[in-house]
């Protein structure tokens, strides 16, 4: 027969679950991720050891598994052994030239056999390598015929019709020259490293030079050309010499290296034989953008 006491003490309520969060809070999963590979539960020494003492206080059973992933170590390994391999393939791609590794290969051997092999490459390669003057020694023939910086013409006159080459060339470089000018570079007020001695370290005083009245170029028309005959509208704005001379100097190594420029006109509203309503859909007459 069973006899219920009624004064029995009550049993305390236990809270497993503030006990088993103070326990496991410092051991933390960690998850380690790597690629191609499906996780899988483990048990870890530690998380068994620490689960077995929580069993013993509080009277129950705790299975304790860590969520992990595989890591292939060889697998990586072969991964970053491509990867270097992949780089060191990159680095040896390079177009290959049979002759002069010879000459590299018998530079130590022999050196006066790569010296003679040099010079008959550079023989053989010269007109790659030099570019023969197709321009006119003769200096080009600069004058000035009532040159308006706000409104004139720039007229040329060349030996030659100028070939398309040609005409692509001075029209960079008077695109150049209009570029340079509009953004101020062109500044005789402002010649601060030309005006100074180059013989020790120089200085550049900024604040002066930020001081000085900017130069600008406000216009220019296109490059409009009659068989040997050329002229392009400018309008400058201000009154700049030194925009003219670094014309002059460009134009001036053109003429001697490329196309011959037999003279240089700055100003007038006629010259030569030019003929004011010739339109360029007529032969030797063209228009072109700068």
């Amino acid at each position: 027969m069973f006899i219920l006491n009624t004064c029995a003490p009550i049993l305390p309520v236990i809270d497993f679950s503030r006990h088993l969060n103070n326990r496991l809070a410092p051991f933390s999963a960690v998850t380690l991720s790597t690629q191609n590979h499906a996780p899988r539960l483990i048990s870890t020494p530690v998380f068994v050891s620490q689960a077995q003492k929580l069993q013993g206080e509080v009277g129950i059973d705790i299975d304790v598994e860590v969520e992990v992933e595989d890591v292939d170590v060889e697998a990586k390994t072969t991964s970053r052994k491509a990867y270097r391999g992949r780089r060191s393939e990159e680095g040896k791609d390079y177009d290959k030239d049979p002759e002069f590794a010879d000459i590299l290969g018998s530079c130590l051997d022999d050196p006066q056999r790569a010296k003679s092999k040099m010079a008959d490459r550079l023989k053989n390669k010269r007109d790659k390598i030099l570019h023969t003057k197709t321009g006119s020694a003769t200096p080009v023939k600069v004058t000035f015929n009532k040159f308006d910086f706000s409104n004139s013409y720039i007229w040329f006159e060349f030996y030659n019709a100028p070939l398309e080459r040609d005409v692509s060339l001075i029209c960079d470089a008077i695109r150049a020259w209009h570029i340079i000018g509009r953004l101020g570079g062109c500044n005789s007020m402002n010649m601060r490293l030309s005006q100074s001695h180059m013989d020790k370290r120089p200085s550049y005083d900024a604040i002066s030079g930020a001081n000085v009245t900017p130069t600008t170029f406000y216009n220019i028309g296109d490059l409009e050309i009659q068989d040997n005959f050329a002229r392009i509208w400018v309008d400058i704005g201000t009154t700049e010499p030194l925009l003219l001379d670094v014309l002059i100097n460009a134009l001036t190594q053109i003429s001697s290296d490329f196309v011959g420029i037999k003279q240089l006109v700055f100003g007038g509203s006629e010259f030569e034989n030019w003929k004011e309503n010739s339109k360029s859909e007529d032969a030797g007459c063209s228009v072109h953008k700068i």
